[in-house]
């Protein structure tokens, strides 16, 4: 007597390693943030922006930085016009950044917690980069960064410096986190964080190289300063995003048929 047609069938799929098709599998979900919180967030963060790019004002005001090859930082050097409004603004933005990402949370994007970590260190270091400042410009003095070289300049220089570096780093640690997370992805935050990483890798090697001999510093300042705007703002686009977006299925891995 011949099997059922239904039965055959389902025999046959079993015997092929078909009987149970690809399961889906979703990403983790990211943590619902509250309308108020998105709101908070967005409101610390844009306030802390505009505290960050005091310097586009510096091109308003005639005979403030002298040269291209000069850094911004060497404005907020003590005795230098203006010096304090800027230490104030960089411990300001610094501050208001650190509240905007602590308001949104390391869960507000799904498996985003280490480049939410790495944001609060870039603001971090931009806060304590406006508590201890520079005491002389060595962008465009020699003798300045002869004595930096030998340690001849006090404490407050060098803490500078480290504060400097911790931004810089924070946040490059932030994107490369980032642009893993979102790899295959084709949303706008994804591109962003590709073509931010591309610029990132162009910049740093200009950026060592205007240090090194001391030209065009200012110029690629303001190139940074623009992209970590930008990584700032698309961090928060992301983690203030409605979380249904991080539920979209993905394919789970084949099965082998052997």
């Amino acid at each position: 007597m011949s099997e059922p047609e239904p039965a055959a069938a389902a025999r046959r799929l079993k015997l092929s390693g078909r009987a149970n098709p690809p399961a889906q599998t979703a990403r983790p979900a990211a943590a619902a943030l509250p309308r108020s919180r998105r709101i908070l967030g967005w409101t610390l963060a844009v306030a802390g922006l505009v505290a960050y790019n005091w310097w586009l004002l510096v091109p308003f005001k005639p005979g403030l930085m002298t040269s291209p090859n000069e850094l911004f930082s060497n404005l907020e050097v003590d005795g230098q016009p203006y010096a304090t409004a800027m230490q104030h603004a960089d411990l300001l933005s610094g501050i208001l950044l650190l509240a905007a990402f602590a308001v949104l949370g390391r869960r507000s994007v799904a498996a985003g917690w280490r480049d939410w970590a790495a944001m609060l260190v870039f603001a971090a270091g931009g806060a304590l980069g406006g508590v201890y400042s520079e005491v002389c410009a060595d962008g465009i003095s020699a003798v300045c960064r002869q004595q930096e070289i030998h340690f001849q300049l006090p404490v407050s220089q060098y803490l500078h410096m480290a504060a400097g570096i911790v931004e810089f780093a924070g946040i490059t640690i932030a994107l490369f986190l980032a642009r893993r997370r979102t790899r295959g992805r084709e949303d706008l935050a994804a591109r962003l964080y590709r073509r931010l990483w591309v610029g990132a890798l162009i910049c740093y090697p200009l950026l060592g190289l205007a240090y090194l001999v001391d030209r065009m510093g200012g110029v690629m300042e303001a190139v940074f300063f623009f992209g970590f705007t930008v990584m700032v703002a698309v961090q928060v686009a992301e983690r203030t995003r409605h979380p249904a977006a991080d539920l979209l299925p993905t394919p789970a891995p084949a099965r082998s048929r052997n």
